[in-house]
């Protein structure tokens, strides 16, 4: 099961996908400035969120269950903007959506990841999310205390705990978070894209990050021929919550 929260009744269809341990809330503010073009549907992805676990997350594998829940619910035309490894999801999408008749992804936004394989960068991440996962957690004062042993930046711990929720016995992660390690290798890979897509293609980069740099472009160029490329003057990789507006003001333009 894909878990959707779904903002605005009119206008086009617009699936949003975050990125690694995100979910579906870290877009709501986004969504709700959106909403008033867009119906907008901001997806947890498996292993993240209230969706199913996945062992063995691949691409095509996250990508045909957002297919699916889009087809299940008569969705067969819609945007499509992913971010990081969400972004990695929608360009997987993009090209199996080629080969679907009954599913057409109209315009696709790429949000600071390229179709490329990247270095390990989360162990230490991981770590402190398992270390969450084995003992009783009371409170979310003493989740971030455990996991600022691992991860020493305020701002990476508070996104991180957003997956923090309310159980029986304590607080507890909506993360599969074994089955996100076990499938780390993979997520870090490119996705297996066959064929060059057509569909229209924006990707926007944060002027700061280094998830898209200059030797990434002909590999996104040689999969997505149709792209354009624009930069949010600085920001970093989560350039949407650092500057919303002017990221709002770029998928707006591109989608309307």
């Amino acid at each position: 099961m894909i878990h959707v929260k779904q903002y605005g009744s009119a206008g086009p269809h617009l699936i949003v996908i975050h990125g690694l341990f995100g979910n579906a809330d870290n877009w709501h503010s986004i969504a709700q400035t959106l909403a008033e073009h867009f119906i907008v549907h901001c997806i947890d992805l498996p292993n993240h969120g209230r969706s199913d676990p996945m062992p063995e997350a691949t691409y095509p594998k996250m990508a045909n269950a957002v297919l699916d829940w889009a087809a299940s619910n008569g969705i067969t035309e819609f945007y499509l903007l992913g971010h990081s490894m969400g972004g990695k999801v929608a360009m997987q999408m993009a090209s199996i959506a080629t080969d679907i008749q009954q599913v057409s992804i109209s315009k696709l936004i790429v949000v600071d990841i390229a179709p490329v394989e990247y270095q390990p960068s989360h162990t230490k991440i991981f770590q402190g999310l398992q270390a969450i996962n084995e003992i009783s957690i009371g409170s979310r004062k003493e989740a971030d205390t455990v996991l600022s042993q691992f991860e020493q930046n305020t701002a990476i711990r508070q996104f991180l705990l957003k997956n923090l929720v309310r159980k029986d016995n304590g607080y507890g992660l909506s993360l599969s978070v074994d089955n996100i390690a076990n499938s780390y290798p993979t997520i870090l890979q490119k996705p297996p894209i066959e064929h060059p897509v057509n569909t229209p293609t924006l990707f926007i980069k944060g002027e700061t990050s280094d998830y898209i740099v200059a030797k990434y472009q002909q590999a996104v160029e040689s999969l997505f021929p149709n792209a354009s490329f624009k930069i949010i003057s600085g920001a970093g990789h989560w350039l949407h919550a650092e500057k919303p507006l002017p990221f709002t003001s770029l998928v707006k333009r591109f989608l309307l």
